[in-house]
């Protein structure tokens, strides 16, 4: 899946499911992916300090970075670390069918 469709499908998943950290200056949205391979969860979070993703995998949080270039290097380093975690064309489309 090409870096421009992952980016407008994440923010419009964001855009329909986030909630607010309390004080309605960060909203955040959590996709959670099952795999035979392990847990993958990402946050995308919108705050002042930018667009942040938090990357978790079984529960324990591997990664924090700040804006989609780092987010991409990040889980093309974590398809490395983990194989078969991340798919992104499955993952992407299955995000697609529920916004």
């Amino acid at each position: 899946m090409e870096r421009a469709d992952i980016e407008r499908i994440f923010e419009a998943y964001h855009d329909k499911y986030k909630k607010t950290e309390g004080d309605r200056s960060s909203w955040s949205a959590v996709w959670t992916d099952m795999t035979p391979a392990g847990v993958l969860e990402l946050n995308l979070t919108k705050c002042p300090r930018g667009t942040i993703f938090k990357v978790f995998v079984d529960k324990r949080k591997v990664a924090e970075v700040t804006g989609w270039d780092a987010y991409f290097e990040t889980m093309d380093a974590l398809a490395v670390k983990h194989p078969g975690l991340y798919d992104p064309d499955r993952l992407f489309e299955e995000m697609t069918s529920v916004i």
